[in-house]
């Protein structure tokens, strides 16, 4: 009697030894896991993950296609076509200096082209409040008749509205008003508008 009476001592003793280290490594687990699943959270916060996107939320409202306008052949006259350029912009009036160069520099290809006397260069340029100045070098008004003459004030109109189809143009040379164009005294009446093109110098 007394023998299982020991018996029945070592096994319980034995079962509360065994529950004693199943609670602690369950515990011990537990604690692990719970620091495992807690640790990243500090190292990786939420606020590290957005700021990479913020610059790239940024570049697309600095990135603008203006259109440079050429002349293009339309059976016994000649329309005005839009090339679109990509410009990444930093300062406001990047895009159209941009596209003006480009104008300058004339058609790399292609049926398209330009009335504008080369070596024409861009003085200066500034879009503000609905209006366009443009500074254009006197070899602006160099050459052609009047159709080339309307041609290039097309494409400069055109051009310089290509952000703002309704904003006034207004076209100096070497910094004077551009009144006179050409030899056959081709009259301009500023500012031009595409809608005043249009109405007033038909090509």
């Amino acid at each position: 009697m007394k023998d299982q009476q020991g018996s029945n001592r070592i096994s319980s003793g034995v079962i509360a030894a065994v529950s004693a280290a199943v609670v602690a490594v369950g515990g011990g687990v537990a604690w692990f896991t719970s620091q495992s699943s807690n640790t990243p959270t500090p190292s990786n916060p939420s606020g590290r993950i957005a700021q990479p996107a913020q610059p790239s939320t940024r570049q697309p409202s600095n990135e603008q296609t203006p259109n440079v306008y050429w002349l293009r052949p339309k059976d016994k006259s000649v329309v005005l076509v839009p090339q679109p350029l990509k410009v990444a912009s930093i300062r406001p009036n990047q895009p159209l200096e941009s596209a003006f160069q480009s104008l300058l520099a004339g058609p790399t290809e292609g049926t398209d082209s330009t009335t504008i006397p080369k070596g024409t260069k861009l003085l200066g340029l500034k879009a503000e409040n609905d209006e366009v100045h443009v500074n254009l070098s006197e070899d602006f008004t160099s050459g052609g008749g009047s159709t080339s003459m309307m041609g290039r004030v097309g494409q400069v109109v055109y051009t310089a509205t290509t952000l703002n189809p309704k904003a006034k143009v207004y076209i100096d040379v070497n910094g004077k008003p551009l009144d006179v164009l050409g030899g056959e005294g081709v009259e301009l009446q500023q500012p031009l508008t595409r809608e005043s093109f249009q109405k007033n110098y038909p090509l």
